[in-house]
């Protein structure tokens, strides 16, 4: 009986079977670019009422990262600059909140991230869905790294593989 390899083809990430068929489906593009995007402006629009949460904070969060990671993909990278003002504005919106313990946006603050949001659907529509599961992927590692280092522990690499993918199911 041969012996299968278990080594994956010299640079190709691994991906999820889930992921791989999303990833080459054009059917299933429009709705999850759409989920995505829905859940950023109802984030935004939460918090421009004055009803902003840490997990809605969380999700702004997140999508960011993607736009972040989308630039270094190569789309939208002169854009780079305005996402950056973006998470600083998060950040300011998370100082407040630890000052007041309320989750509000200033003026400056909501035209940023409206900006930020504009971008990210401007490359996901550009981008490929091989493209945008890359960026989800790197945010979800830079995530579990920053945790890791925040909470005083090495960061650990086969814990991140077991978390992530444990996230993916």
């Amino acid at each position: 009986m041969k012996k299968k390899s278990t080594q994956h083809k010299a640079g190709r990430a691994a991906m999820s079977p889930l992921l791989r068929a999303l990833t080459y489906s054009r059917d299933a593009r429009e709705p999850m670019v759409n989920g995505m995007l829905i859940q950023c402006y109802t984030a935004l629009d939460a918090f421009h009422r004055g009803h902003g949460s840490q997990a809605l904070f969380m999700t702004l969060c997140r999508h960011l990262l993607v736009a972040e990671e989308l630039c270094q993909l190569g789309h939208a990278p002169d854009y780079a600059d305005d996402i950056t003002r973006a998470h600083e504005a998060l950040v300011g919106v998370d100082t407040r909140h630890t000052g007041n313990d309320q989750w509000t946006l200033d003026a400056s603050d909501y035209a940023h991230l409206c900006d930020a949001l504009t971008i990210l659907s401007a490359q996901l529509d550009d981008a490929s869905l091989e493209h945008i599961a890359q960026a989800e992927a790197r945010m979800v590692t830079q995530s579990l790294i920053a945790a890791n280092m925040r909470s005083g522990h090495k960061p650990d690499a086969r814990a991140m593989h077991e978390e992530l993918a444990s996230s993916m199911h």
